[in-house]
């Protein structure tokens, strides 16, 4: 079964990840837009694109992690300085955004709302 994870905000972001093993590890991290307590986030993107990847979520590893992370609020994220806009490692531009992590495929936006291409994404192989 699948191991998931739910971070909320940059700091707890960065925490996970530094005591997070990832080495030979599957993991793929979905950055959304917070929550508010609906469950709906304020990015209407976001909400468009979480229930194609979590039905894609079916094709995954069974060992594989999964990582959902809240960027934060809608003046939090388009602030330019946003961390997650700034760190090397997430260098967003849009959420959402899905990764496979210390990887570079990745999909963006309206590229989250499209189940052929997050089933691609879950489903790459390192041998493709």
């Amino acid at each position: 079964m699948v191991v998931k994870h739910h971070l909320v905000g940059y700091q707890n972001f960065v925490d996970f990840f530094k005591t997070f093993d990832t080495k030979n590890k599957l993991v793929y991290v979905y950055f959304t837009g917070a929550k508010g307590p609906s469950g709906d986030s304020w990015c209407p993107d976001c909400n468009t694109a979480w229930p194609v990847v979590e039905k894609e979520l079916s094709n995954v590893p069974a060992d594989c992690h999964f990582v959902v992370v809240e960027v934060g609020d809608r003046n939090t994220w388009k602030d330019q300085n946003c961390p997650f806009r700034k760190d090397p490692k997430t260098r967003l531009l849009v959420v959402p955004t899905l990764k496979r992590w210390n990887e570079p495929q990745k999909l963006e936006g309206e590229q989250c709302e499209n189940a052929d291409l997050v089933n691609m994404l879950f489903t790459l192989t390192d041998d493709d």
